[in-house]
């Protein structure tokens, strides 16, 4: 009888740890993302009428909500869709540049990804038009940001006399290889240097965040930070030909995130 009740206390030892400490399985070749403790269930139960999905050996099985969490419990709860979502902010003011003069203006935009999706997800950012800033009344335009080399973004922004460019560069701890940089070049190195790293909007999507894993509850922030020039600061004020009409200039941009 000693012998059966220290069995019986091992056992409900071991199950209690099983459901209280996380364990998950995992190897180089997969991860268990979610695991629970049954002998047995069945998805065969159908007519035309119903269909029946039953375990057994579950303990406290369903969905508990509230404004704080959501529990999934059990295996069929657990398996569910993932989840996404991307906040959404508001609009941004650049500000005005004086027409004979020249100069930058320079704004910021952030949004933040969550998702509870094991493999993580993709953020892109794209333009609605091409040229992506463009005025509203009189149809002028920024020119999308010029490269030095294509398809590699510039460590440091720079344009020509005599035109005007409209281009961003992102940061965040997802920024993708190309808009990283070594400290003087991008596309290469680990840094995720602030203001560096500059490219041009293109009309389809152009990934520049991405996670392996999930983020929730907190998420990650991506931001974009958006410069406009007229002209180079090189002292003399449009010193070649070349001129924007007075307008206000728009350009509208969709950031998209997808889980893989």
């Amino acid at each position: 009888m000693v012998k059966y009740l220290r069995t019986i206390i091992i056992i409900f030892g071991l199950l209690l740890t099983r459901f209280f400490v996380d364990a998950a399985m995992q190897s180089g070749n997969y991860k268990i993302q979610s695991e629970d403790v049954n002998v047995g269930g069945s998805d065969s139960s159908a007519s035309t009428n119903y269909k029946t999905q039953d375990s057994a050996g579950g303990i406290a099985t369903g969905v508990a909500t509230s404004a704080n969490y959501n529990l999934r419990a059990g295996y069929r709860q657990m398996s569910t869709e993932f989840s996404l979502t991307i906040s959404s902010p508001d609009d941004i003011d650049l500000g005005t540049i004086p027409g004979i003069a020249g100069g930058i203006a320079t704004g910021s935009i952030a949004w933040t990804t969550i998702t509870d999706n094991p493999a993580g997800y993709n953020f892109s950012v794209k333009a609605s038009a091409s040229p992506a800033l463009t005025g509203q009344t009189l149809g002028d335009s920024f020119a999308d940001y010029t490269e030095a080399s294509a398809g590699v973004p510039d460590y440091e922004w720079a344009i020509l006399d005599s035109v005007a460019e409209f281009g961003y560069s992102p940061e965040g701890s997802g920024v993708v290889q190309k808009f990283r940089d070594n400290g003087s070049v991008c596309a290469t190195g680990s840094n995720n240097t602030a203001d560096k790293c500059w490219y041009y909007f293109s009309t389809t999507d152009e990934a520049i965040a991405s996670s392996v894993s999930p983020n929730q509850p907190s998420g990650t922030a991506t931001t974009l930070k958006l410069k406009a020039q007229l002209y180079n600061e090189d002292g003399v004020p449009n010193n070649e030909t070349g001129s924007l009409l007075g307008d206000t200039y728009r350009a509208v941009i969709t950031a998209t995130a997808v889980m893989l």
